[in-house]
């Protein structure tokens, strides 16, 4: 009988003694289409505490976005439904808040960072109009504090001049700026959470480091938590406090980030990890790749879903799929075969 996966749930200490802030559990979301239901989120489940920073990485399609925009409800229905689980947010089950209620959350006490900002920004409005319409929305402000509060965030994100600047259209921008007034728009709430989809995507590497510190030092000086949603993991190295590793809407790995990095145990995290160019090589080696492709999210999908692409895959992960289980401390993995322990087979 296949196992539930993601039951993992870190141990308490340290910062994590703190309540968390966001507990998702067993969320599992399904997209219905002509062709079939398609099991996007797998009953994954994870918490963020205050001022921490949770990176969820993974290939293309495994489910990273489809997890964070459940958050806030924001899946396209139809065709997409969340059919389980539970969103806690301050003691707050966000799936059984009406709209109204969520409307409030949206923007101002949860925030969201969206991968292109060019599409995000309305091309038609002036960018400070854009960030103004969001303080009105939540804070009861008159639109001139608002104005003043606009030009306040877009200082504090590096734009230069932000008492001119917040007049311009977003193509008067380049890319790293339109991103920088992306963040200041979704800080311009004091949002206790950001979401950040893949802000860095787009931006080439000085761009991308600019605005991974600045995120790092707006959560220090704000105590922000932050998801931050990406492919890199060497942008993730820099930012995160904790990594949970998806593939094929599972959370197949979840460790502080430290561990992760010294000790993966799953081998699709070894296989991420060994991808990526290394500077402290001695020897010029080729990068080696993941074979094969991800697995079809239509229909349920039998045993491991990391085992047609696995070299260690038995019997066993083709026929059951292994619950995520701690193997050391605040490290959970889901395989049957892990590295660190020799697995549970």
């Amino acid at each position: 009988m296949e196992t539930s996966v993601s039951s993992f749930a870190p141990l308490e200490g340290g910062r994590q003694q703190e309540p968390a802030l966001l507990e998702v559990r067993d969320l599992t979301t399904k997209f219905y289409t002509v062709d079939g239901v398609v099991n996007a989120l797998n009953s994954i489940s994870y918490s963020v505490r205050k001022g921490e920073c949770l990176a969820i990485v993974g290939e293309s399609g495994s489910g990273k976005t489809v997890g964070v925009l459940s958050i806030l409800r924001l899946i396209q229905s139809p065709p997409g439904k969340i059919v389980g689980g539970s969103i806690s947010f301050k003691g707050t089950d966000l799936l059984k808040l009406d709209d109204n209620a969520l409307r409030h959350i949206r923007g101002g006490a949860i925030s969201v960072i969206f991968q292109d900002p060019m599409t995000s920004l309305n091309p038609v409005m002036r960018v400070g109009a854009q960030i103004i319409e969001n303080i009105m929305a939540h804070e009861a402000l008159t639109r001139r504090q608002a104005r003043d509060k606009a030009i306040e965030m877009l200082a504090r994100v590096g734009i230069p001049t932000p008492a001119k600047r917040v007049d311009d259209y977003p193509h008067q921008f380049s890319g790293g700026m339109r991103q920088r007034v992306m963040i200041a728009m979704a800080l311009s709430c004091s949002p206790q959470l950001i979401i950040a989809d893949e802000p860095t995507t787009a931006l080439d590497v000085t761009i991308q480091a600019q605005i991974v510190e600045l995120v790092k030092k707006l959560q220090s000086e704000l105590g922000t938590a932050v998801i931050w949603i990406s492919h890199d993991l060497g942008v993730v190295a820099r930012l995160a406090d904790t990594v949970a590793v998806m593939y094929a809407g599972h959370i197949v790995e979840s460790a502080p980030v430290d561990a992760l990095y010294a000790r993966p145990a799953h081998p699709y995290t070894i296989g991420l990890l060994n991808s990526l160019p290394r500077l402290d090589a001695r020897v010029k080696t080729k990068l080696e790749a993941i074979g094969g492709l991800p697995p079809n999210l239509l229909g349920e999908l039998r045993g491991c879903p990391f085992a047609p692409r696995c070299a260690f895959a038995t019997d066993i992960c083709r026929a059951q799929n292994p619950a995520l289980l701690e193997v050391e401390p605040s490290h959970g993995v889901a395989c049957w075969h892990d590295r660190l322990t020799g697995g549970r087979a």
